[in-house]
């Protein structure tokens, strides 16, 4: 068990047709949480609502072995280009099956029932973990302080995603 903090290697990709990186309040939120929390920014994009090109870009970075955590951000509503979840999904080898019912636990108590309209859902691929979290700045807000900040320290007790890393892709 790790008694110290081990710094991990986060990709943050903001998912948005109507968004540019200087407008991205959401991913700067995330890259400065990230790096106030100790870790490592190891690459940011910003990419168009289309499945294809999401896949493309995450495929790349969970092939990566310095990249440890993707967190995305936007398309996890309802609407016609909302797709970020049929775009990762099937690259999971396995789901983080609490993580979408946590955040939208945590989420009822800022927002009550519109929670239900978010389709946040999390996995591992390849080791790598992927994090898929609502577009706006509030949402990135309630994960990376709800859940994601002590999931990604290895000093949380009594478990924590970090010290699990090396072990993901055992045989």
């Amino acid at each position: 068990m790790a008694t110290e903090f081990l710094p991990l290697r986060v990709a943050v990709l903001t998912l948005s047709d109507t968004r540019t990186l200087s407008e991205d309040r959401s991913g700067a939120y995330l890259e400065s949480a990230l790096l106030e929390a100790g870790h490592a920014l190891a690459a940011r994009s910003l990419c168009p609502d289309d499945r294809y090109a999401m896949r493309a870009l995450v495929s790349a970075w969970i092939a990566n072995s310095e990249i440890d955590v993707v967190l995305t951000t936007g398309g996890t509503g309802f609407t016609g280009r909302d797709s970020t979840p049929e775009a990762l999904v099937p690259l999971f080898d396995k789901q983080i099956e609490g993580f979408g019912e946590l955040f939208r636990m945590k989420s009822f108590d800022e927002i009550g029932t519109s929670t239900i309209q978010s389709r946040a859902v999390a996995g591992l691929a390849n080791g790598t973990m992927i994090f898929c979290l609502p577009g706006s700045q509030g949402a990135c807000r309630t994960a990376w302080e709800g859940i994601l900040k002590a999931q990604l320290d290895a000093r949380h007790k009594p478990c924590n995603f970090a010290e699990l890393i090396p072990r993901f892709l055992e045989r």
